[in-house]
């Protein structure tokens, strides 16, 4: 809904009730839109929620040309990427990450007891590329609890 008056969108609330499953998921990696185009007027950025279970692990994938910056909200969590996903950054509750557009990727929770949840943005939206056949190393992760 635009206002006619002076061309300026209109604001609107999405009620934490209400909130959808997003059009983009990987398994594991559980996303909410919280402000998003199925639910507002807002062009160029998605904003949400990912839940990932106690000792879950995402699938690898990307977010295409989208520039990503996550926040962890709850819980500690780790992001796989690089060669064969070789490279492991841990993330604790109050970091924030940026994923640059392109780069294959892999989510995970520390935890094997409490669930991990991540508060997401994307511009331009909440573009998700599930990837398969991809050649994963074992690493060695470290779970908690």
């Amino acid at each position: 809904m635009t206002d006619t008056t002076n061309n300026l969108k209109t604001l609107s609330v999405q009620r934490g009730a209400d909130l959808q499953l997003a059009p983009g998921q990987t398994l594991n990696a559980r996303r909410i839109s919280g402000v998003s185009k199925e639910n507002s007027e807002v062009e160029g950025l998605w904003f949400g929620k990912v839940f990932t279970g106690p000792g879950e692990i995402s699938d690898p994938h990307t977010h295409g040309e989208a520039e990503t910056g996550g926040y962890v909200f709850k819980g500690r969590g780790f992001i796989r990427f690089g060669e064969r996903y070789e490279e492991l950054v841990i993330l604790e509750e109050g970091d924030f990450v940026y994923v640059p557009p392109f780069v294959p990727h892999i989510e995970g929770n520390l935890s094997r007891s409490e669930e991990l949840v991540w508060m997401t943005t994307r511009t331009p939206d909440n573009i998700v590329i599930n990837l398969t056949d991809q050649d994963i190393a074992d690493i060695d992760i470290p779970f908690t609890d």
